[in-house]
């Protein structure tokens, strides 16, 4: 992952974390019912997660109370506007930029001298079906913070009520009281540590419960895609929903998309686009054997590409040119059909959200694209970093050089 970190691409925006910062986190993972960490410093991104405390407990999502219940951490300001590396659900992003939009100012206040615990309740205690997803509605952002402050600040405004009650300004013991409750924690008559509950709707979303799973139900008929076989076969068991349930490999998927007008494809147009040439050298690196040039040289260099190109064997040939070959022959005889001409993962990388869909929905969706067919590597780095980190490691050094200097020259 060093090329990866070299060039900014490896979660090059965490914040860091220590010293006394390091206690409020663990005073925080103690309220939220996990244990502490042993850490004397690490990182952490916009929602609290740290990717050092993710190894050290051996747990991607140690932040989560089984599948239905995940929360977060906030202990500094900073976190505002910093990406979520690894979110559980592909709303996690819009609730923590939600929270700092409401809750800004007194976010910069509480956290001067305290943490804060996220509980992010939506109504489900725990999953037992697969389809308890669609139970994903509404949901209740909650706020907690460490050293029970909010009791603290009722118990000091009611020694200041009582030592100005009649002649209480002379009771030595108040003073006292006053006095070590100031020192401790601080004046806190002044302070706004209220944070109210926050209720966040859910619509079309992408959550990792169940081994993965797209939610789509803001369309004609609502469709579930599962990730996991296992769970897709127990799915397909339950009757008592009225949705279209499929694998994310299966084919159908994609005839029922484009019907849905979820996903389109126009050919004549993404041949002249980057990203059809990024797919392309892809293709092409993926049917290299034993080659005698760096990977990066091939595909950067047209004489070497061209080269490599013609010593494919047919096969593969006719499957990197494969677009080509179609459109130039649907010109003069409409007979050709796609799927006889076009491998099917490629012919799937070549599709994008509907174009009548908003910003939003083209995220999700250009997250399933790249789930169901990570051909283009700058989409599949936007759009599903850690999917993009685990193939990266198995990559030809050469081949990782293209693909740093492809998504450096992108950003």
């Amino acid at each position: 992952m060093d090329k990866l970190k070299t060039a900014n691409l490896y979660r090059s925006e965490l914040i860091p974390v220590s010293g006394k910062l390091v206690e409020r986190y663990n005073k925080c993972l103690l309220k939220l019912g996990f244990t502490e960490t042993k850490l004397k410093s690490f990182y952490i991104d916009g929602i609290g997660w740290s990717p050092e405390i993710a190894e050290e407990k051996g747990d991607n999502h140690y932040l989560n109370n089984g599948e239905a219940n995940p929360h977060g951490i906030i202990i500094s300001p900073l976190q505002k506007g910093k990406p979520v590396y690894s979110p559980f659900h592909t709303f996690d992003r819009d609730m923590i930029k939600f929270i700092f939009k409401i809750h800004e100012k007194k976010i910069k206040d509480i956290t001067r001298d305290c943490a804060i615990c996220l509980d992010f309740d939506q109504g489900i205690d725990a999953f037992y079906e697969p389809l308890d997803v669609l139970k994903y509605n509404s949901v209740s952002i909650n706020f907690h913070l460490i050293n029970g402050l909010v009791s603290i600040q009722k118990e000091q405004m009611e020694l200041v009520d009582a030592f100005n009650h009649g002649n209480n300004f002379i009771d030595e013991i108040l003073h006292q009281q006053l006095l070590d409750s100031a020192k401790k924690y601080g004046d806190l008559r002044h302070r706004d540590l209220e944070m109210h509950e926050l209720q966040y709707t859910t619509d079309s979303f992408y959550t990792k419960a169940f081994g993965g799973v797209y939610v789509l139900r803001d369309f004609i008929t609502p469709i579930v895609v599962f990730e996991d076989e296992k769970w897709h076969r127990e799915a397909i068991k339950d009757v008592s929903h009225d949705v279209l349930i499929f694998h994310i490999q299966q084919p159908e998927l994609m005839d029922k998309l484009r019907d849905h007008l979820i996903i389109e494809y126009d050919l004549d147009l993404v041949v002249k686009t980057e990203r059809y040439k990024r797919i392309k050298k892809y293709e092409l690196a993926q049917c290299l054997n034993d080659a005698r040039h760096p990977i990066k040289d091939i595909l950067n260099d047209p004489i070497l590409y061209k080269s490599y190109l013609n010593k494919l064997d047919m096969e593969s040939r006719k499957k990197v040119m494969g677009v080509e070959r179609y459109l130039e022959k649907a010109e003069v005889n409409n007979t050709y059909k796609i799927a006889d001409m076009i491998d099917q993962k490629l012919f799937e990388a070549l599709h994008q959200p509907h174009s009548s869909l908003d910003a939003k929905h083209q995220d999700l969706i250009w997250k399933l694209l790249v789930n169901i067919s990570p051909k283009d590597l700058l989409f599949y780095y936007w759009y599903d970093k850690e999917g993009f980190y685990e193939s990266f490691k198995t990559w030809d050094e050469s081949f990782k050089d293209w693909a740093v200097e492809t998504i450096s020259n992108n950003i």
